[in-house]
């Protein structure tokens, strides 16, 4: 393979990996993540016992923080030898029981044995307890990380939850619980007892609405080479994670190794430099400045740039403003456009219908004998709708359901679903106006009248 191939499959992998498989570098944040490293500091150090919630929108980076303060602490010995890490998952732990049962082989209790657990949910809740109370202040801390927290919520009579929260409270081992949830309401679902024994911390992390030039430096940054300096900072901090005591925290063993990477410096420059020249052009501004507009968080970011990458070959091994326009326009895409434009011209029609109603209506809900009325006006001067039996029409319009381009509403009115007959239950329209405009603009082959009746409710 000749040398400027080796050097364009060194680059793509490293790049593809750093925007993959880098679990600890987080941007921005500086006061959420002091809070949540003074937090488990003081937990480990001084052994007091607390609990946090970690809230925010899913890719805002909520576990990234985690993990960025638990790769800074590590290399201190209080922390890193003095601490047990527990990790659980409200998509994996359904229930206390397995729940339980994964917390005793995390923490390698007396009852374990060969990754087994033997007694009954009573009998381990008890000994984990007696565990945890037989400890003080001196004792090693344990560090409970509940992904999903909103999930372990709907477990029966929060018991996992109440026993945690009630011993993050008294004077035992010390223990910190951190939840990590995308729900703005998990305070509510908390029983009484247990949302007594909480001390109500809770980090809001929310993509912040950075101006657009900082946007473009985080896309050069993410794009950019860094310097040999810089690989054997990143390796060093990756290795410290080997010192997790944690057999379910995945990430310290999936973490790219920036060590095994290296640049020669005339390589590197010109990469960097040819990643500035076409960021400064103004197709690639709009493009970026489209994606800022539709998302402005960094997991978004990355999936754009990862596609980019990936379309660097041989013949053209350089970013270029025309491959970013090419990925972009993937991204602006609108997957309900798309969806819409499968329809039947009899499905669209509904469409239409429905459009028209809401547009006269407010947004009112409707059943299918108000869109069923208002199709067969349609029908009667139309020469492609004449002759549709009502029971295809229903059928069509039970397909927009099963698609989610219409939704039932839950309750109200119209009533829940199953108290009334399908032909009157009330239902909401899941579009707005300018998709299904666009839709009707591209539609192949869609009859003229259809296509009028669309601009005007007139017929």
């Amino acid at each position: 393979m000749p040398e400027a191939d080796r050097e364009l499959v060194s680059i793509r992998r490293f790049l593809k990996e750093r925007l993959q498989r880098d679990y600890t570098t987080l941007r921005g944040y500086a006061e959420e993540r002091s809070n949540v490293r003074l937090l488990l500091q003081r937990t480990a150090e001084m052994g007091e016992s607390n609990s946090l919630l970690l809230i925010g929108p899913r890719g805002s980076g909520k576990t990234t923080l985690i993990n960025s303060v638990l790769a800074d602490l590590l290399p201190n010995k209080s922390f890193g030898e003095n601490t047990l890490i527990v990790h659980l998952d409200g998509n994996l732990h359904t229930d206390d029981r397995v729940a339980l049962k994964s917390i005793t082989v995390q923490m390698q209790l007396e009852n374990a044995a060969d990754g087994k657990v033997f007694g009954s949910f009573a009998e381990n809740l008890a000994f984990l307890l007696q565990c945890l109370k037989s400890g003080g202040k001196n004792s090693k801390c344990v560090v409970f990380i509940l992904e999903e927290f909103d999930l372990f919520c709907a477990h029966h009579n929060q018991t996992l939850l109440y026993n945690l929260f009630d011993v993050s409270q008294s004077a035992q081992a010390p223990i910190c619980v951190l939840g990590v949830t995308c729900r703005l309401d998990v305070i509510e679902l908390l029983e009484k007892r247990v949302k007594s024994r909480f001390s109500h911390r809770q980090v809001f992390l929310f993509p912040s609405s950075q101006r657009f030039e900082e946007y473009v430096d985080l896309c050069k940054d993410l794009l950019s080479l860094p310097t040999g300096n810089s690989l054997l900072l990143a390796a060093e901090r990756i290795y410290n994670l080997q010192n997790i005591q944690s057999g379910a925290l995945y990430f310290s063993r999936n973490h790219f190794d920036s060590g095994e990477y290296g640049f020669s410096p005339r390589l590197r420059d010109a990469w960097n430099k040819q990643i500035c020249k076409v960021l400064a052009t103004q197709q690639a501004r709009s493009i970026l400045q489209s994606l800022h507009d539709f998302d402005i968080s960094e997991a978004y970011l990355k999936n754009f740039l990862f596609r980019l990458v990936a379309h660097l070959r041989p013949l053209s091994p350089h970013i270029t403003a025309e491959k970013m326009a090419a990925v972009g326009s993937q991204f602006e895409g609108d997957d309900k456009i798309e969806l819409l434009c499968g329809l039947s011209v009899l499905e669209l029609c509904l469409i239409i219908a429905i459009k028209h109603h809401s547009e006269i209506y407010d947004r009112d809900p409707f059943n299918f004998e108000i869109i069923y009325a208002r199709f067969s006006k349609f029908a009667k001067v139309s020469t492609t709708m004449q002759a549709v039996e009502r029971s295809i029409v229903l059928k069509a319009f039970e397909h927009l359901r099963i698609a989610e381009l219409i939704m039932p509403l839950s309750g109200g009115a119209g009533g829940g679903v199953g108290k009334v007959q399908k032909e009157f239950e009330m239902h909401k329209l899941a579009l707005t106006y300018g998709q299904i405009q666009h839709c009707v603009q591209r539609y192949q082959a869609l009859p003229t009248e259809v296509a009028q009746w669309a601009q005007s409710s007139l017929i």
